[in-house]
């Protein structure tokens, strides 16, 4: 499985020798087992790479568990270096050589598939969830007091009469509130626990309205999304409703970021657009959230020295004055900087102002 230590460990490894990275989509609905291997073999024909060609192909035609719906495959062999994750999610068939992995596609992956907490919740207790690109990575539940429904002598809407809501007793409304405290005290716990940046709640309105009342604010400021469904659903139900309403979600969040970056720069205060003033400050380590429209690539040239990344063939870069060298994609330098920093990279679909400049992003300062 696919976690973040990994992608760690793709964004510190370097080599002086190229690293061959390959994604494959494995879907079989995208063809037989035997279509899939000629569409890797099609694809290798873009390097020459003899030893890490063999060493791809070894493993994904031998080695390799049929698992999940794609797969990513990492490789130098002069020093002695694979990596290779089944993904549950489907991806671009793509390869990449560069003296580092080709780590974007992952990127987007962990922005669209990362990180999500569905909490399924009633009147007794709730089930939790956690989904990371795709699959089901942690499922834990707690379970309160039972609610008994007593009546005690009918409730009145007269305001100076005692009563309370009809079918209800005092005592079963002070076990439910206590039920939902505890669960989502207990929730806040898987939630910090699993990293989780996103959260969504299933039930009926009444409960999740309830449960997500007595979270901290700083898990309600994480929901994104509720959706109804039965306490009893299966987890596959529960998945397939939870990524509908995440998409659904994530979609409006990125419209909202891509506008809000677009505002600020056009301030001239917390946001810039363009590639090349995005990697000017890329460079000065000043993006929180890097935002690229999915598909973006541009050659570039980076410093020797400092690592400053433009698109302009500079003799001289105007930090540290060593030479350049060109580079075949600036953008997925400038994800690995951003992502080095602790920052985001947020990787959008569909917006039609982010297509005009492919490149921007939310400033720290």
């Amino acid at each position: 499985m696919f976690t973040d230590n990994i992608l760690r460990e793709l964004l510190n490894y370097s080599s002086p020798d190229p690293v061959l990275s390959v994604y494959m989509n494995t879907d079989m609905t995208e063809g037989t087992a035997d279509a899939l291997k000629l569409r890797l073999r099609t694809l290798l024909k873009e390097v020459d790479l003899p030893e890490d060609e063999a060493a791809i192909l070894k493993h994904f035609e031998i080695e390799r568990e049929w698992t999940g719906r794609s797969i990513a495959m990492f490789s130098c062999a002069a020093q002695g270096y694979f990596r290779a994750f089944p993904i549950a999610v489907p991806v671009r068939s793509r390869v990449f050589v560069g003296d580092q992995p080709y780590v974007k596609p992952l990127a987007d992956l962990l922005d669209a598939y990362g990180g999500y907490g569905v909490a399924v919740v009633d009147k007794q207790g709730a089930r939790l969830f956690q989904f990371h690109l795709g699959e089901l990575k942690e499922q834990e539940g707690i379970l309160g007091e039972e609610v008994r429904h007593t009546k005690r002598g009918g409730a009145s809407s007269i305001f100076g009469r005692l009563g309370g809501i009809a079918g209800k007793s005092r005592h079963s409304e002070h076990t439910i509130a206590r039920n939902l405290k505890e669960s989502a005290m207990f929730a806040s716990k898987f939630f910090e626990e699993n990293h989780i940046r996103r959260i969504l709640i299933g039930g009926t309105e009444e409960n999740v309205n309830m449960f997500k009342n007595h979270l901290p604010k700083s898990w309600q400021s994480l929901v994104v999304g509720t959706f109804p469904v039965s306490m009893t659903a299966h987890a596959d139900e529960v998945h397939k409703k939870a990524f509908e309403i995440g998409k659904q979600a994530e979609q409006r969040r990125e419209m909202r970021l891509v506008e809000n970056m677009f505002t600020s720069a056009a301030k001239g205060a917390g946001g810039v657009v363009r590639l090349d003033d995005t990697l000017s400050a890329v460079h000065d380590g000043r993006v929180q959230t890097l935002i690229v429209r999915e598909g973006y690539r541009a050659e570039g040239f980076q410093c020797q020295g400092c690592g400053f990344i433009t698109t302009q063939a500079l003799e001289a870069c105007p930090f540290c004055g060593k030479s350049f060298t060109q580079i075949k994609d600036a953008v997925e330098m400038a994800v690995r900087k951003v992502m080095h920093d602790g920052g985001n990279v947020e990787i959008v679909y569909g917006s039609p102002k982010l297509e005009e400049v492919g490149i921007g992003g939310v400033l720290r300062y």
